[in-house]
């Protein structure tokens, strides 16, 4: 079910199968998507391609799509060697892993990546401003933005001391140090919980209540996004008040978020697809960083934790879900 998603979100048959030789040799131009199999990506595919439109070009009209979505098992490298191999115009990938592949594949075709590290420290371009290769794209570095995430848990519940913090370990985005300092900064204590499974997942919520933690900070990560539905769950289950970092938290029925804007994000990897293709180098385009952020709060879920959600909490809301 999660590859039907996919396919969907970024161009249903352009994705799944190979283009025909008669096409191969048009004029129009053909872009490689590489990226991994994830429900929920309709939106970010939508936006991916009114960036494109913006451009003036249209999937199926101006534009084909090539598509490769390896399975987490599967080797992102070879998906990667498989667009160079189809001299692809440009590879889009919104995936860390994706663009790392990418750029070890060649130092020719352009790349444009959506991703949630610093490019320059993943080697991907020399600098922000002037990215000096063949990539450039969107960085979004979410880890940032958690001492504002602690102090909109703070605004919720005043009386709040300790808090706990679920982070993958694994994740290279995974700064307990850094999280335990934004968590001081608001005057609360932090309790760590590091889970790489869904099963640790469940075990850390386990945890929470044991200790009695006032609430919760997800941080960003692929697994706890993927089981998002799960961590919502657990969250109700426990009765613990929890921040998450995407608004698909929020829509999953997750009491609050706190982040990017990934529709700004995907809709930017769009246009710098379409800037390429009309002409543009990636050495010269500049990484481009969100500045907008959305904050989410859903009241149904409030409601039933019995939660009264303060004024001034409300109108500072991008959102609110009834």
């Amino acid at each position: 079910m999660r590859r039907r998603e996919f396919i969907k979100a970024f161009g249903s048959a352009a994705l799944a199968f190979p283009l025909p030789a008669q096409a191969q040799k048009s004029a129009i131009p053909v872009v490689g998507s590489l990226n991994r199999p994830s429900p929920g990506t309709e939106a970010f595919g939508t936006a991916f391609r009114r960036g494109l439109k913006q451009m003036g070009f249209v999937e199926g009209e101006n534009l084909l799509v090539e598509g490769r979505w390896p399975n987490p098992n599967e080797d992102l490298r070879e998906a990667a060697a498989e667009l160079v191999r189809k001299q692809v115009a440009v590879i889009f990938t919104a995936d860390n892993g994706g663009a790392l592949a990418a750029k070890a594949a060649t130092s020719q075709i352009p790349i444009v990546f959506v991703v949630g590290l610093d490019p320059v420290a993943m080697g991907l371009v020399a600098t922000i401003n002037r990215p000096g290769g063949n990539a450039t794209g969107v960085s979004f570095q979410v880890s940032a933005l958690e001492p504002k995430r602690f102090e909109l848990l703070r605004a919720l519940l005043p009386a709040a001391s300790l808090v706990g913090v679920l982070v993958n370990p694994d994740n290279p985005n995974a700064d307990p140090s850094a999280v335990r300092l934004a968590a001081s900064a608001s005057g609360l204590r932090l309790l760590v919980l590091e889970a790489r499974t869904l099963a640790e997942v469940e075990s850390a919520f386990a945890q929470l209540i044991q200790r009695g933690a006032n609430a919760l900070l997800v941080t960003s990560d692929r697994l706890f996004n993927l089981e998002r539905r799960q961590l919502v769950d657990f969250a109700a289950r426990a009765g613990i008040p929890t921040i998450y970092p995407w608004r698909d938290f929020a829509d999953a029925g997750g009491l609050m978020s706190y982040g990017n804007s990934l529709t700004d994000a995907f809709r930017q990897g769009g246009l710098y697809v379409g800037r390429i293709l009309r002409g543009d180098k990636p050495a010269s385009l500049p990484i481009w960083q969100p500045t907008r952020f959305e904050f989410v709060i859903n009241l149904k879920t409030a409601k039933a934790m019995g939660l009264d959600i303060p004024p001034a909490l409300l109108a500072f809301a991008d959102e609110v879900i009834e």
